[in-house]
C-alpha cells in the first residue's frame, strides 16, 4: 500500500507553502496532491490559489515525489487548455503528475462561470460532460494533432507536441461511483478514486461504510469485466475525511483504518495536510508519525 497526502492551496508560497510540499517530500509520501478548485466550503472567504501555478511551483522545489490534482472537474476546465497545462507540468516535473479527474460537484465552482438567471448543471449534465471530456483529454495528451466535435467540446486542428514526458500519457486516477463514471475509469484510467458513500459521512458508522465502498469495488470490478479489463491493472485510491472513520485521531485508529481498506483492495490511501481549527485539523505529530511509520506497522501487523 501506498500513503499519500492532500496539501490544500490556501497559504501562500512565502509563508508556509513552499514549506509543507518540501516536508512532504521529506516524510516520504508517496504522492502530494491538491484541489483544483476556484473556491472550497468554509475556505470559500480565505486564501486560495490555482492547482496548476501550484503544482508548478511544487514540482520546483521537490524531485522524487509524485504531485497531482484531487481532483480536477469539467466545472471549469476545457479539455483543450487544461491538456496543455498538463503537458506543461509533466514536463517541468520531470514526468511526476497524476491527473485526478471527476465530474465536478455543486459546490461553489459549479455556479462560478454562470451568467445571471443560469441554472447549474444537473448531476445528468455533468456526467454528460465528463463523458466527453474524459476520451477527449486523452486524446489530446497521446495525439500530436487532434481535431474534435462534440455536444459540449470541440477541438481544431489542436497541437499538443511533445506530448507527455510519461508515456503514452500522464495517468489518469477517475474519481466515480456511478455507473457511466466507474466505466470511464476502467476504460481511461490508470486507477480509481472514492471518498466513499457521502450519504455515512454524518450518520453512518465505519461497518457500514466499508460495505458500501466494497461494494463500489465490485460495481468497478464489473465494469472492467465489461471491457474484459483485469480490475488488479486499476490502482485504487481512498481520499479520506468523508467517512465516519476518523484515521488521523490517533496513529493505531490510521493502522486499523488502513488494514481493513487494504482488505478491500486499495492500493493507496490519502490523508489531508492537517489544518489548525478547521475541517482538516490533526494533531501535526500524530500526522508525522503517521507518514513515517504507518505502512510500516500496517505490513508487521
Amino acid at each position: 500500500m501506498r500513503l499519500s497526502t492532500v496539501i490544500l492551496p490556501d497559504r501562500r508560497w512565502s509563508e508556509g507553502g513552499r514549506e509543507n510540499w518540501q516536508r512532504a517530500e521529506e516524510l516520504g509520501f508517496h504522492t502530494a496532491y491538491t484541489y483544483d478548485h476556484l473556491s472550497w466550503r468554509d475556505f470559500r472567504d480565505g486564501p486560495w490559489f490555482g492547482a496548476v501555478p501550484t503544482l508548478t511551483a511544487a514540482a520546483t522545489v521537490t524531485s522524487r515525489m509524485r504531485l497531482g490534482t484531487l481532483v480536477t472537474s469539467p466545472n471549469f476546465r476545457h479539455p483543450v487548455t487544461l491538456a496543455k497545462e498538463l503537458i506543461s507540468l509533466d514536463d517541468i516535473s520531470d514526468g511526476r503528475i497524476t491527473l485526478g479527474i471527476g465530474a465536478g460537484g455543486s459546490g461553489f465552482d459549479a455556479t462560478a462561470l454562470l451568467k445571471g438567471g443560469e441554472e447549474p448543471w444537473t448531476p445528468r449534465q455533468r456526467a454528460d460532460r465528463f463523458a466527453e471530456f474524459v476520451p477527449l483529454l486523452d486524446r489530446l495528451l497521446t495525439e500530436e494533432v487532434v481535431s474534435y466535435e462534440g455536444e459540449h467540446y470541440s477541438a481544431f486542428e489542436v497541437r499538443n507536441i511533445p506530448g507527455c514526458v510519461q508515456r503514452p500519457r500522464l495517468p489518469f486516477a477517475v474519481a466515480a461511483t456511478g455507473p457511466r463514471g466507474l466505466r470511464l475509469a476502467a476504460r481511461h484510467g490508470q486507477a480509481w478514486v472514492t471518498t466513499g458513500d457521502p450519504k455515512l459521512y454524518e450518520t453512518g458508522t465505519p461497518e457500514q461504510s466499508r460495505a458500501a465502498i466494497a461494494g463500489q469495488v465490485e460495481r468497478l470490478g464489473a465494469a472492467c469485466a465489461e471491457i474484459d479489463r483485469d480490475p488488479a491493472s486499476l490502482d485504487k485510491i481512498l481520499l479520506t475525511g468523508f467517512t465516519p472513520d476518523r484515521p488521523l485521531a490517533s496513529f493505531d485508529a490510521f493502522v486499523d483504518f488502513a488494514g481493513s481498506h487494504a482488505e478491500l483492495g486499495f492500493d493507496e490511501i490519502v490523508v489531508h495536510w492537517p489544518i489548525a481549527d478547521s475541517y482538516f485539523d490533526a494533531d501535526p505529530a500524530v500526522f508525522e508519525k503517521i507518514a513515517t511509520d504507518g505502512l510500516a506497522a500496517l505490513a508487521s501487523s
